[in-house]
């Protein structure tokens, strides 16, 4: 007789103090029972790295900001995550309850859509601080709300002194957060590179730049304020000093994310966000 397949591993997770969450999470427990091992069931933080290793894949259920936030403490796992969309946008968390409880046969086997999406590890040796990003590590210039200074090289090559009231560089999948919206260009999130967006720079001609995900970026902080700060993914953050070096270089582990076979990334683009919308012509 052949043997008789395991069932996938599984953690449930979440914000148990959300009602919402905890009404998605008991629904789909009930739906998975006999279907598949439930190994945890909490937030990613508590679950021990020995239980995470025995995973097949992790549920995330909430918005997208979850989602960033189970990244970066799986990204050196190497454990698929699914996202559940209970949040406002659902662009990273692509699934519903309802299209995951339709799918799950199709996404937890041999048809599964795991993307890797690459990340960044940040470090400012002066504060100690060291920190993965999903989607992007940002300066602000913060209270009193006065242009900064920052002195961008790469690969030890000075590549512009940026004033203006801060700097993103993010990942491809960060590309259509933040980047986005201070006029950086959207990349296709299966890429190798980083951007570098300034964000409201004194300069008519302080574009936006795509470098190689293998390049070292070093951000000095030639003059900055008492409430300018260092932000990894807007959750994670670090107050910043006259003087400090920022240090960013392609993560060693990846993300891995499964993707919703139902749309493609650029269905997501349009629906989400509005992409290349067409005008709204006149009926006659």
């Amino acid at each position: 007789m052949p043997a008789k397949q395991s069932m996938p591993k599984l953690a449930l997770v979440g914000d148990p103090h959300k009602e919402s969450v905890s009404a998605a999470i008991a629904e789909f427990s009930a739906f998975i029972k006999g279907k598949a091992d439930i190994l945890w069931h909490g937030t990613v933080d508590e679950c021990l790295p020995d239980t995470i290793r025995e995973l097949d894949y992790v549920v995330v259920f909430g918005g997208d900001g979850t989602l960033i936030s189970a990244a970066r403490a799986l990204n050196q796992l190497r454990v698929p995550v699914i996202g559940v969309n209970l949040g406002k946008l659902g662009y990273l968390a692509e699934f519903s309850v309802a299209e995951l409880k339709q799918l799950f046969d199709r996404v937890v086997g041999s048809e599964s859509q795991v993307e890797k999406r690459m990340m960044l590890s940040c470090s400012v040796k002066e504060k100690g601080f060291d920190s993965t990003a999903m989607n992007d590590v940002f300066v602000t210039a913060g209270p009193p709300f006065r242009m900064v200074d920052l002195e961008i090289s790469v690969d030890r090559q000075p590549v512009a002194s940026c004033v203006s009231d801060g700097l993103i560089l993010a990942t491809p999948t960060g590309s259509t957060a933040y980047s986005l919206s201070a006029g950086g260009p959207i990349l296709s999130s299966s890429m190798n590179a980083i951007v570098i967006t300034p964000i409201c720079p004194h300069s008519l001609s302080f574009r936006p730049i795509v470098i190689n995900a293998q390049s070292t970026v070093e951000i000095v902080a030639n003059r900055v304020h008492e409430g300018t700060t260092l932000s990894i993914d807007g959750q994670v953050s670090c107050p910043l000093s006259t003087g400090d070096v920022v240090k960013i270089t392609k993560a060693q582990g990846d993300f891995l994310v499964v993707n919703n076979p139902l749309r493609s990334r650029w269905e997501t683009l349009a629906t989400k966000l509005g992409w290349a919308g067409k005008p709204k012509y006149a009926q006659r």
